[in-house]
């Protein structure tokens, strides 16, 4: 027979688990919008006209933008998918839909950790290293490359964004 503290103890865990839910799906959906927004916000404001610069304005915007991103992307990219795995395993028991649509958050969130540090980083890599003097002969191959990808990655971050908070939507109703 279930004692009235049985009950009690219950309802207490069960609240515990929404509690700690809640925090990593706010968290996790912060930080993966955070994400998206620096692939948008540089998708919308540079990629769009990136053929019209001069290699020495080219070099010196991706420079600046690398120099920008590149340690506060480091650290917000692996908290976000570490987060976006955690609630898909606190959910996966209380909501199943939710689980499956934190899932496929996580896997276009892992496609983009992949496009950035597979394609993305080596190309700046190398623009971090040019010169106006020293920019290769394909230039514009490698700039034509970053862009198909970054614009790639951008909808895949935009994506994981929209699966996470579709799973919140789904847990909430």
């Amino acid at each position: 027979m279930i004692t009235w503290a049985q009950n009690l103890n219950a309802v207490c865990k069960t609240f515990k688990l929404l509690m700690k839910l809640k925090a990593v799906e706010f968290s996790a959906l912060m930080l993966a919008a955070l994400v998206m927004g620096v692939f948008w916000g540089t998708w919308f404001t540079l990629t769009r006209s990136i053929h019209h610069f001069s290699p020495g304005e080219f070099i010196h915007i991706g420079k600046t933008i690398i120099a920008n991103v590149a340690v506060p992307m480091s650290v917000i990219m692996p908290v976000t998918l570490l987060l976006q795995l955690i609630a898909a395993l606190l959910v996966r028991k209380v909501n199943r839909t939710s689980f499956q649509l934190y899932n496929a958050a996580f896997v276009l969130m892992i496609v983009t950790l992949i496009i950035t540090v597979a394609v993305e980083v080596p190309i700046d890599n190398k623009i971090k290293s040019w010169t106006e003097a020293t920019i290769p002969a394909n230039w514009e191959s490698l700039r034509h490359t970053w862009d198909q990808f970054h614009t790639f990655r951008t909808l895949t971050s935009i994506a994981s964004v929209g699966f996470f908070a579709w799973g919140m939507i789904k847990r909430i109703r």
